[in-house]
């Protein structure tokens, strides 16, 4: 099992920084949520993060596992 497995987990764990016991209140994945579905950050409720997360869980894995990807070339070629 290689470094890039943990992609995921790494990602949410920085992303978090400061807000790990409630990541819902994270400027930074407000901020993303925002970007990406066009909802107003300061109005997210936890519930509303949640269930953004459910709902977008494919897409969302998809953009780690593409993150990984850009991260391991990124690794073999430096």
């Amino acid at each position: 099992m290689d470094r890039f497995t943990f992609a995921p987990i790494r990602f949410v764990w920085n992303a978090t920084r400061g807000y790990r016991l409630t990541p819902w209140r994270s400027p930074y994945l407000r901020w993303r949520i925002e970007t990406y579905s066009g909802k107003k950050a300061e109005t997210l409720t936890a519930g509303d993060i949640f269930q953004f997360a459910w709902e977008s869980r494919w897409d969302l894995l998809q953009y780690l596992r593409w993150t990984g990807d850009v991260q391991r070339e990124a690794h073999r070629r430096g």
